[in-house]
């Protein structure tokens, strides 16, 4: 696969590093609709503020391979950009691991107050800049719930023993198995298969996992846990901010914060949409349950921590509007 993966990108890749030397190349897997809306954005804010002598070359939709796949492709310089789930780079470096703590945020206006503030995230993006790689800017991937083939999970007893398919963190990992589940690493893209063949009796993720990626044909039941807000990370590679002046890395800088705002404008409205696609379409089912006994079973997380993790949680909790709650 990898090999198919490099094969196409230098394909698709090999004449532009050469003729177009003030072209951001920028690569992402499938992602939902408001998300390629703002990365569209973005590029048109670079276009406008930079007079067209910045330009921005997307390669969508997993041309170039799976997002580990671009990140690694990004640190190479043989892409420019790309958008991950921070989930993925705590596999880069375990501060991004934080984001993936359950029940970490009371609900999307914390969230965002912690997201949109540079003192907590300027140094998350930093973080990786001595691999080649740094964040800009972070888009909403909304909450992430579990869903299954069968039976509901409505309580953490439900879990016990089900396949769950999470992403390669391994903090998500280790929420599944506090929960009495059997977590599977894997990327998105062999998500759909392995439920219908019964590999996987479900996964976590967000609404449009189950509309977009067409997972609400293979499962009927989604239960709103709602145990982690996991963003979506912009990154770039040092050597493309490294080729730009002074006012092309600013431009991009400044495009790449004003996507996000743009995304924010779209996302509320597109995750009520597709909930009734998901009821209506994909007939599933869904279940609000009580998150108390969830956040019980996975306080060992919260008990382990320390050293640089432990400091953003503490950053964290103080954006929350209920700073009493415990962890």
């Amino acid at each position: 696969m990898r090999r198919i993966c490099m094969i196409a990108m230098a394909t698709l890749l090999g004449s532009t590093a050469l003729v177009q030397a003030e072209t951001l190349r920028f690569a992402y897997a499938q992602n939902a609709t408001p998300t390629k809306e703002a990365m569209a954005r973005f590029a048109e804010l670079v276009d406008e503020k930079t007079d067209g002598d910045l330009t921005v070359q997307f390669f969508p939709d997993s041309q170039l391979g799976g997002e580990r796949e671009l990140v690694e492709q990004v640190q190479a310089g043989l892409l420019d950009m790309t958008k991950v789930s921070s989930g993925l780079m705590e596999s880069f470096d375990p501060i991004y691991g934080t984001f993936s703590m359950p029940y970490l945020f009371d609900d999307t206006d914390h969230y965002y107050a912690v997201l949109d503030d540079p003192e907590i995230m300027t140094p998350v993006y930093e973080s990786t800049k001595e691999r080649g790689i740094v964040g800009l800017t972070y888009y909403d991937s909304g909450a992430r719930s579990f869903y299954v083939k069968g039976d509901p999970i409505l309580k953490v007893e439900d879990l016990a023993g089900k396949k769950i398919r999470v992403m390669q963190s391994p903090t998500s990992i280790r929420m599944v198995e506090l929960l009495g589940g059997s977590p599977i690493a894997m990327g998105q893209d062999e998500v759909y298969t392995a439920i219908q063949q019964g590999i996987l009796d479900g996964a976590e993720n967000n609404i449009f996992a189950i509309t977009v990626a067409r997972h609400g044909e293979v499962v009927d039941n989604m239960s709103f846990d709602e145990h982690t807000r996991i963003p979506d990370v912009v990154l770039i590679s040092t050597a493309a901010l490294e080729r730009l002046d002074d006012d092309q890395r600013k431009a991009v800088r400044e495009a790449a914060v004003e996507s996000t705002a743009y995304h924010k404008e779209l996302w509320a409205d597109a995750v009520n949409a597709e909930r009734e696609k998901a009821k209506e379409d994909f007939g599933i089912t869904y279940h609000e349950v009580d998150k108390a006994p969830f956040q019980e079973a996975v306080q060992p997380i919260y008990d382990d921590l320390s050293g640089d993790q432990a400091e953003l949680v503490e950053k964290i909790r103080a954006k929350s509007a209920n700073t009493d709650k415990a962890q």
